[in-house]
C-alpha cells in the first residue's frame, strides 16, 4: 500500500481537522532528519534526479521525514537521524490541505515510490556544496598622489592662447 493510500485510510487526529495518524512500519518506514540537513539532502536528491518517495516537513519540530522501505535499520548507523518503524506513529496532514502551522508534504508521489536508503544516506553524508567559486580578489592599482611634477600639461595645439584651452567657467574668473 502506498503512503498516499495509507494516508487516505488513516484515522483523523481528534480536534485537529485534516491531520491523520499514520501507523509506520507496514510497507514503509520513516527516517527523521533535522530540517537543515534534511533540506540539503532533499535538494541533492532532486538535483541528482534520484528516485524520491514521500517527504514530510514538520515545521514546529524542525524535522523532515523521508519514507523508505522497511528493513533498513543498519543503513542509518553513525548518522544523526532516527528510524521510525513498526510500533511508531506519524502525525501527517491531509495532502489536499495546506497547514501553515504544520508545513506539510514536500513530496508525495501518486505511486508506491519510496526513497532508497542508499540514496538518502549518500545525500546526508555529502559535504556541503559551495554554491559558487569565490571570486579572486585583485588589488587595485595604486593611484599616484597629485604633485606638480606629474600634473598633465595642457599645451595648445594651435596658435590660441593658453587661456583659450581652459574650460569656459575658468576663463571668466580673472
Amino acid at each position: 500500500m502506498s503512503l498516499r493510500e495509507a494516508l487516505r485510510a488513516a484515522p483523523l487526529v481528534e480536534d485537529v481537522p485534516g491531520v491523520h495518524l499514520l501507523a509506520v512500519g507496514h510497507g514503509w518506514d520513516v527516517v527523521r532528519v533535522p530540517a537543515d540537513a534534511g533540506f540539503l539532502a532533499l535538494a541533492r536528491i532532486r538535483v541528482a534526479e534520484e528516485r524520491l518517495g514521500p517527504v514530510l516537513y514538520d515545521r514546529p519540530g524542525e524535522r523532515l521525514y523521508f519514507a523508505v522501505p522497511t528493513g533498513s535499520r543498519d543503513a542509518w548507523a553513525g548518522l544523526p537521524v532516527r528510524l521510525l518503524s513498526k510500533g511508531s506513529w506519524l502525525v501527517a496532514p491531509n495532502p489536499h490541505r495546506s497547514e501553515e502551522r504544520f508545513a506539510g508534504w514536500r513530496e508525495l508521489p501518486d505511486d508506491e515510490r519510496l526513497t532508497a536508503p542508499a540514496t538518502l544516506r549518500r545525500a546526508l553524508e555529502e559535504r556541503q556544496i559551495n554554491s559558487a567559486p569565490q571570486p579572486e580578489i585583485v588589488a587595485r592599482e595604486e593611484r599616484q598622489e597629485w604633485k606638480p611634477s606629474n600634473a598633465p600639461v595642457l599645451t595648445p595645439t594651435s596658435g590660441a592662447s593658453p587661456r583659450a584651452s581652459l574650460p569656459r567657467s575658468a576663463r571668466h574668473r580673472s
